[in-house]
């Protein structure tokens, strides 16, 4: 067999296997929260854009959730606004929700938008504010300024859109029954959203290749976990430090009634096509209840 040929069979080999994949979760929800270097690596964005844009064009129903920490940084530091963290979180006062909120919701929102639209699948922005999506609430003990946590979500905005076809792209930005914006976490918001719709999947973009057995070491990736188990590696000390979060966050959407989810490897192109359409996948699934 000749190049040509092995290449073709390697095509159509990817592609059948796809296809009972494609069959199962066509006209089904999947909630991607999108971060990490897929946000900021031009080639890692264009490939996330292509996967969002295939699964739309194939019956999937995508939700895009993202934040944008990079670019409020450049921002704030722009703008000589100091940027501080505590406990992992954005200290959040009146100047930087300010910058947070233009740069969530005006500018990498739309830059998302723009590159699912040139794409074919059609896209519209929204923050968690518009049509009363999300109620956000204070985080914590109020330390952290307007750092925000979801009190309630409301997702019939959402759901003419996704009968029509459109990809909802929101960002983390919501505000209070008061009408104060608050800076609420991706990931939360996220696993919020896959729950109130009835997600078959929560997908978290990250940049490490998912739950490991022993940390810094990819060959100890854990591909599959029962929701107890998730629960006995936190406890235990195995998840720790900012994975602690992300896997908190899949537990509490599972048990509102998302089937699985899923932390994978943002750097690695094409990641959310490898996860959702092939045996193997390629980050840790979180699922079933034993």
């Amino acid at each position: 067999m000749n190049k040509h040929s092995e290449d073709d069979a390697l095509r159509v080999s990817v592609l059948s296997e796809a296809l009972p994949y494609i069959q199962r979760f066509a006209g089904r929800r999947i909630v991607i929260k999108y971060g990490g270097a897929a946000m900021v690596e031009v080639a890692l964005k264009e490939a996330v854009f292509r996967d969002l844009a295939l699964l739309s064009s194939v019956g999937v129903q995508p939700v895009v959730v993202h934040g944008g920490g990079p670019e409020i940084n450049h921002w704030l530091k722009r703008l000589d606004i100091p940027a501080a963290f505590k406990d992992g979180l954005r200290v959040t006062d009146s100047k930087t929700m300010d910058v947070v909120e233009m740069v969530l919701v005006g500018r990498v929102n739309k830059q998302i938008v723009n590159g699912l639209n040139r794409l074919g699948a059609p896209a519209v922005g929204l923050s968690g504010s518009d049509g009363g999506l999300i109620e956000a609430r204070p985080w914590g003990d109020g330390s952290h300024g307007l750092v925000g946590d979801v009190a309630k979500v409301d997702s019939d905005v959402l759901e003419p859109l996704l009968t029509k076809g459109y990809v909802p792209v929101i960002s983390s930005v919501a505000a209070t029954l008061e009408g104060q914006s608050h800076n609420i976490n991706a990931d939360t918001v996220a696993g919020e959203l896959a729950a109130a719709l009835g997600a078959e999947k929560l997908i978290l973009l990250t940049d490490t290749p998912g739950i490991l057995q022993k940390e810094n070491d990819p060959s100890s990736l854990i591909k599959q976990l029962k929701l107890s188990q998730a629960r006995k590696l936190i406890s235990n000390g195995v998840v720790s430090g900012g994975m602690t979060p992300k896997t908190e966050c899949c537990i509490r959407a599972l048990s509102q009634g998302v089937s699985a989810a899923h932390i994978i490897d943002g750097r690695v192109p094409h990641a959310l096509l490898l996860e959702v359409f092939t045996d193997a996948g390629i980050g840790t699934m979180v699922a079933g209840r034993g």
